[in-house]
Order: structure tokens, then sequence, then C-alpha cells
């Protein structure tokens, strides 16, 4: 007897992207036995039992999947009022920031809540990229290909330009005075390959490359840190003991990796967050660290497809917009760990330790496979 009625659950199996769901879970399992060697090394530098950052990671690790499968589940306006809260949470907590800081590295961008380190940054991407998607789709159907340049587009109006920047402008600006030029980059590109994907004229390209020297030649006169980063990268001079390290820790690893011999990694700073690609390619060899490339590369991939073929302009621009947050993400933290780039303090995306950072992006994937699945089959 066939079966004419179908349960949620059942529709929600069968709908859903389940090579993305597959992936992005297959990360988290990869994370959690990557934090158990390379943040035993971390813990026991800093005089912590071994299992210390493990077993703080694992309420995010739940608390993550959960995320990312009920946020799977959600209509499209669902997605939207949660990107809204989103954004309003983070925009409240970028604003503790500047009033009760919670300064960790020289930076003012962590706020201490419950007993967590939590940044407001990567809390607001999810709502960020699909607030952003909407405003986009709203604007596009509104002004067509005016939208951009159009006299209209630019009039004190509430369907206009300026309430976007009005909310994330100030956001921005907060995230750059932390200081967090990574971040702030990070942000910036994203919006600019949204844009070009909405059809930004490729003539103001130009002027969008001026902008972004002019904030990296702001922050390298007024910022230490970034000075002495971009010095030491272009000079080999100054500070450099962390690429140095992870570098080295790379070579040591060879392509088979060193399992429990490693020790390179024992003297690498941040072997669990910004340099954990270095520890695994000592650990595991180069030819398995590769392979997490390649994995990382078929999830951008998959973003990408689901973008292309995606039938709705917010879902297009939602999904084309977490694949270069996504993509962006993974390429400056592997230039940073390859000395590449100059050190940016980022998180490779679900490998890293960091809760705040792997919480957004179990949401924001969650989110995307809600709305990619209710665009293809509703």
């Amino acid at each position: 007897m066939l079966r004419t009625e179908e349960s949620k659950l059942t529709s929600w199996y069968f709908e859903i992207d389940r090579r993305l769901l597959g992936y992005v879970l297959a990360l988290i399992v990869i994370s959690v036995i990557c934090m158990i060697s390379a943040g035993s090394v971390a813990a026991e530098r800093i005089g912590q039992q071994w299992d210390y950052y493990i077993i703080k990671a694992i309420p995010f690790y739940i608390f993550g999947v959960i995320f990312l499968l009920a946020s799977s589940a959600l209509s499209k306006k669902w997605v939207l009022r949660i990107s809204w809260l989103n954004v309003i949470v983070g925009l409240c907590l970028l604003l503790v920031t500047l009033v009760f800081p919670h300064p960790i590295k020289g930076s003012d961008r962590f706020v201490h809540l419950l007993g967590f380190n939590i940044m407001p940054a990567d809390i607001m991407k999810p709502g960020f990229i699909i607030i952003t998607a909407w405003f986009l789709s709203k604007m596009r159907d509104k002004f067509g290909d005016g939208m951009f340049l159009s006299r209209a587009a630019w009039q004190f109006k509430w369907w206009s330009w300026w309430p976007y920047l009005a909310v994330f402008v100030p956001a921005l600006l907060i995230i750059f005075r932390h200081p967090d030029l990574g971040t702030s980059i990070l942000y910036l590109a994203v919006l600019c390959a949204m844009l070009f994907i909405a059809g930004l004229p490729l003539k103001v390209i130009p002027i969008m490359v001026a902008a972004g020297l002019g904030l990296l030649t702001v922050a390298f006169f007024t910022m230490s840190h970034v000075h002495n980063r971009i010095i030491s990268f272009f000079t080999g001079k100054g500070d450099t003991y962390q690429v140095d390290q992870s570098i080295e820790s790379i070579q040591n690893g060879g392509l088979f990796g060193q399992g429990d011999s490693s020790f390179v990694k024992q003297s690498l700073p941040d072997a669990h967050t910004d340099f954990i690609f270095a520890a695994i390619a000592e650990d595991a060899g180069a030819i398995l660290a590769c392979g997490l490339i390649v994995f990382l590369m078929l999830v951008l991939r998959r973003l990408i497809l689901n973008a292309t073929s995606a039938r709705d302009n917010f879902v297009f621009y939602a999904t084309g917009g977490a694949a270069a947050l996504f993509g962006t993400q993974v390429c400056i933290n592997l230039m940073s760990t390859l000395h590449l780039f100059a050190p940016k303090g980022m998180t490779l995306p679900f490998i890293s330790y960091g809760g705040s950072s792997l919480l957004s992006f179990c949401l924001l994937f969650g989110m995307i496979l809600a709305l990619v699945r209710e665009d293809k089959w509703k």
C-alpha cells in the first residue's frame, strides 16, 4: 500500500540537501578528533589537564548540531525572523564591547557572558548574510538594474540604501575599532561579493579597491599590531615566531605525519585555534591535510551549486553570501598558516576551537539548508 501522507520529519529528510548536511556533520566530527590532539597540547601549555579544551568545547558541539538541524527545518519566514534577532543580539553585544569589553590578546572584541568568552562579530555573521540577501532581493524587486546607481535608490526613504547602511556601518566601525582588522576585511569582502552577485557594475571595482586600500592604510598607521605584522610579513624581520613554528610544524609532519611523536606543535601558539591546520599536518601528514582542504572545497562547491540553481533571488544571494564567507575565511586561515598572508587571528570554519565561530556557522548553514529546501520543493 502506497503512503499518501508523509510526516514532517520524512519530508525534511527527502527535501534537505543531504550531501551538504553530511559534509558539515563530517567536519564537526573531524573537529572533535583534531581538538583531542591539538587541544591537549594547548591545554598543557597553560598548565591544565589534557582534556581541558575538549571538555569546554563539548557544549558548543552539542548546541551547534542542534542549531544546524533545527534551523534546517525552518520556513523562510522564520529564517528571516531569527536572522533579525541574530543581528539585534549581535549589535547589542558589539555595543557592550564599547562599555564592558573583555580584552584578549590586546583586542576588545570579546564579551564575557555566563562563563564563556563570546565574540559578537562571529555571532552576527548568519544574520548579516541573510538580512543582506533579503535586502538586496527587495531592492532588486523595487529598482531592478538601477538598484545601485539610480538616484531613487539613494533617497532618504525606507526602501533605499540608507536604512541598510545605518544598521551595518556602525557595526563594522565597532569591529574595526576593537581593533579587529581581519574580521573587518572579512565582512567587507563578503559584502562586496554579495553586491557583485546582485549585479553591481564592474566600473565600481576601482572605487571599492581604493576604499579597501584606504582602510588598510589607516590600519597600518594607527594599529601597531597591524603595522608590525605587515612589516614582518614583507621583510621577515620582527616577531615571526607564530608563522615560523607553523611552517616547521607542517614540515615536520612530512607526507604521513608524526602521530604521537609530534613535538613542534607543542610550542605552536594557538595550535587549537588559528593554527590548527599546522597541527593537523604534523599529526596526520601532508596527504591527509590536503584531503581536508579538498573536503572544505567540496563544501564550497556544494554551496555554489545550490546558489546557481536557486530560483529565488533571495536564496541565490544568501547561498552565494554563505559561500563567500566560508571560502574567504578558509582562504585567510590557510594562507596565514602557510605564511602566504599576514596572521589575522581567524578560525578555520567548523574545525578550529571557538564556540562563537562554530555556533554561527552551524546556524548559518542550517538556515541555508532551509532556504534551499524551500526554494527547491515548495
